[in-house]
């Protein structure tokens, strides 16, 4: 991404007008995020454990597992990418490290939390935050880090289940004078709650929409209205696939095969446009001898 697509998006989420961004788990995920419309893209903490380990989203990935999948995505789309960054995977000075490497590695912003290590999905009981002093040192570390002034922060509190509602606003509003760009309160719990917090903050704030959560699902253009700068479904598309596999295996159960039916499917052709194969057919050409 050009220095100036990263002060596009910065400008569009500027905008608090909703800009509706999918989740994906992996390269082909993300390039079918970008090629049903999406003006970015973000990878998913949750999608990368549930989709390519099979475990739950409880801090078990690390570092090197979200660089090499921000790489994969990066190399095949071109709309924006923002990264799940969890914890940062550390103090203050590993969250500066995790910023140079998923920037390197093709990143235009980064999400990170202030859940005590092992972090868990946002929507899960248990969870735990860390003092505010070290929240803040972790976002003036990500400012310091990125290369790109463009480069958005996006900074996370899931002290609304464990503080209350007025105290996660008070802390994300701290994280946005320690120069967090996007200020994104978890899980809030009730329609009521999701319309205050654009009115309380001077920052863009983002909304996290977790089919079957604790935050009530409401459209994107009205939650634009309200004042948000970004609406994340960040795993609807993990959870469609889920449900796409479980119907189409389940058909070649019961009947022993199964044809291509759009319906259960992706066709053959439609399969090879979005991995591009007529590029590698035009390119063997090219090169052959």
């Amino acid at each position: 991404m050009s220095a100036m697509t990263k002060r596009t998006l910065r400008d569009r989420v500027n905008q608090r007008n909703g800009l509706l961004v999918a989740g994906a788990f992996n390269a082909m995920s993300a390039k079918i995020v970008a090629d049903q419309g999406f003006e970015a893209v973000f990878l998913t903490g949750a999608g990368l454990a549930n989709m390519n380990y099979g475990v739950p989203d409880l801090g078990i990935t690390g570092l090197r597992d979200v660089a090499e999948c921000t790489a994969r995505m990066r190399d095949v789309v071109d709309i924006p990418l923002l990264v799940d960054g969890d914890t940062g995977f550390g103090n203050a000075v590993n969250v500066w490290q995790t910023v140079r490497t998923l920037e390197q590695a093709g990143a235009d912003g980064i999400q990170l939390e202030d859940q005590t290590f092992p972090k868990r999905c946002g929507h899960f009981e248990g969870k735990s935050v860390i003092p505010l002093a070290e929240m803040l040192a972790k976002i003036h570390a990500a400012v310091d880090a990125r290369r790109d002034e463009n480069f958005l922060i996006i900074a996370r509190t899931d002290s609304r289940a464990v503080l209350g509602f007025e105290a996660a606003v008070d802390r994300v509003r701290q994280f946005g004078d320690a120069g967090a760009d996007i200020l994104f309160v978890e899980a809030a719990e009730s329609l009521e709650e999701v319309c205050q917090i654009p009115k309380l903050l001077d920052k863009p704030p983002l909304v996290n929409i977790v089919i079957g959560g604790k935050t009530p699902v409401s459209d994107a253009k009205e939650l634009g209205r309200m004042g948000y700068g970004m609406v994340l479904y960040a795993n609807a598309t993990l959870q469609g696939a889920v449900v796409g596999m479980q119907k189409a295996l389940g058909v070649l159960r019961r009947a022993g095969c199964l044809d291509e039916d759009p319906t259960l499917v992706a066709p053959f052709l439609e399969r090879q446009r979005l991995v591009n194969k007529p590029l590698y057919d035009e390119l063997e050409k090219r090169y052959s001898v």
